[in-house]
């Protein structure tokens, strides 16, 4: 990792090629007059489809990321594939996006649209509703502005190379992040989010099992990842959560749990591996309050990311373009299976 460029050329020379100019026109009074009830009908519909575990607040949270991280902040990743089109969810690096988190926009779309028809663009709603399930789980309340329109089409291939992979190293990731606009600090502070959510044994099994086990990980919890994949081959659906400690909880553990050899992905220990990196995680998991200041900055940045206006978006009526009736919910995901692990702080 030591090839990776020193921290200020990375904050320096960054060219912000996706940032959007309309981002001015976004307010957090978009909605007043038009949709009164926009955020009481957004944060009611979260609520009550909040899953164990925070596994909903980690579903919208990664769909929120997964959106603004290819064409900009524009729900394009809600778009369903046709007879024509593949589009973006249908990418192998977006199938861990859950039909449920998909069908939860949905319901908050029917509703916002019997309030208020033909007002609210899809993009709004994943961008508040990812703010109110952060902090119905503990994480920091930020800014949300408002006025996004949604984008006109939402193709698979553009996917490609534009999401971080479980495999991928500092230099890899910053890549990625400094194209959006993004500093190295505001990379690792935007990686907290992995404080929930799972993961499949697939995309970290090569770590504990095979000819070349990773040395770093702490060796108990190596054995407990051994033990919840031993039949991952058979049954896919079997893995972990990203923060064993505390899963259901947005807090600055994952960055503790990084310092302890528990980094679940070969992308999340690299961060305290690399010199580049490892100062903000012994920030972040010395002080909360930092990480969270510095998280809710991130994340309003991250809103604006190639936000569309007028005349490159509009609002849709729905959200996705399936043959089902507005509002429907899924069953609940069957996606993931394995325990929560327990560990003490003194590993």
């Amino acid at each position: 990792m030591s090839s990776f460029p020193p921290v200020i050329f990375l904050v320096l020379v960054f060219v912000p090629s996706i940032l959007s100019a309309p981002v001015t026109s976004l307010t957090k009074a978009y909605y007043q007059e038009t949709c009164p009830d926009f955020s009481k009908i957004v944060r009611e519909t979260v609520t009550t489809t909040q899953g164990p575990q925070g596994r909903t607040a980690a579903g919208i949270l990664r769909l929120f990321f997964h959106d603004c991280f290819l064409e900009g902040c524009d729900a394009s990743v809600l778009i369903a594939k046709n007879a024509l089109n593949k589009s973006e969810r249908d990418d192998e690096l977006n199938h861990s996006l859950t039909e449920e988190t998909f069908d939860i926009v949905t319901r908050i779309k029917a509703a916002l649209e019997e309030s208020c028809p033909g007002v609210v663009s899809c993009a709004d709603i994943l961008a508040q509703s990812t703010h109110d399930v952060v902090t119905m789980i503990g994480g920091p309340s930020y800014e949300v502005k408002l006025g996004r329109k949604d984008g006109f089409e939402s193709k698979a291939y553009k996917v490609g190379e534009n999401l971080p992979l479980p495999n991928h190293t500092v230099h890899d990731m910053m890549s990625l992040f400094q194209k959006k606009g993004f500093t190295l600090k505001e990379m690792v502070a935007l990686s907290g989010a992995h404080t929930i959510g799972i993961s499949h044994c697939k995309d970290f099994i090569s770590r504990v099992i095979g000819p070349q086990p990773d040395p770093d990980i702490e060796a108990r919890y190596a054995e407990v990842l051994k033990t919840l994949c031993k039949d991952y081959t058979v049954n896919e659906t079997r893995g972990s959560f990203l923060d064993p400690v505390t899963p259901d909880k947005f807090d600055n553990m994952y960055y503790k749990n990084l310092e302890k050899g528990m980094g679940l992905l070969a992308s999340d220990h690299i961060l305290f591996k690399d010199n580049s990196t490892r100062p903000f995680v012994e920030l972040y998991a010395n002080d909360q309050t930092v990480f969270f200041e510095d998280f809710a900055r991130a994340m309003e940045k991250l809103g604006m990311v190639g936000v569309k206006g007028d005349k490159d978006g509009e609002v849709r009526r729905r959200c996705d373009n399936l043959n089902k009736p507005n509002g429907s919910v899924a069953e609940p995901d069957k996606s993931f299976t394995g325990d929560n692990i327990s560990f003490e702080l003194n590993l």
